[in-house]
């Protein structure tokens, strides 16, 4: 599965999965993030109590979402899966440094060239955020 990981275009400090946990290519996947207290934004997002941004947080679900769409589609490694909408959602706790953030994504079926997730990430079994993208690919080699 950690190879899988690899076929992810981020590189850091912008790859915000650290493991897949599981995947069942087109249906979902869990994977983890672990937050560590010397990234980016630690420094100056509420200094001296910093909280993980939430833009972060619906990053790190967008790219476990990409990984389930590249579990189902080998053909498209290499090619950048791009986030092109995002719904209701909802941010419920804050996540610091020191946390280990679940982030689940389940695919729905959707329009050709297009794909829809369910997304949630949770901490300590309670949730953090949850939603739906909208993403496609490029189909540029």
């Amino acid at each position: 599965m950690q190879g899988l990981l690899a076929r992810l275009p981020h590189r850091p400090p912008w790859v915000l999965v650290d493991e897949i946990v599981e995947v069942e290519p087109g249906s979902s996947i869990v994977c983890r993030k672990t937050v560590r207290g010397d990234e980016d934004w630690v420094p100056a997002h509420f200094p001296g109590q910093p909280i993980m941004p939430g833009v972060l947080v619906v990053e790190a679900l967008a790219q476990a979402a990409a990984l389930l769409y590249l579990a189902d589609h080998p053909e498209a490694t290499g090619m950048p899966v791009y986030l092109v909408g995002m719904d209701k959602w909802r941010f419920r706790r804050m996540v610091r440094p020191g946390d280990v953030i679940e982030l689940r994504a389940r695919s729905i079926p959707g329009r050709r060239g297009f794909w829809t997730f369910e997304a949630e990430a949770t901490v300590d079994g309670h949730r953090v955020a949850s939603g739906s993208f909208l993403a496609t690919r490029s189909f540029e080699a």
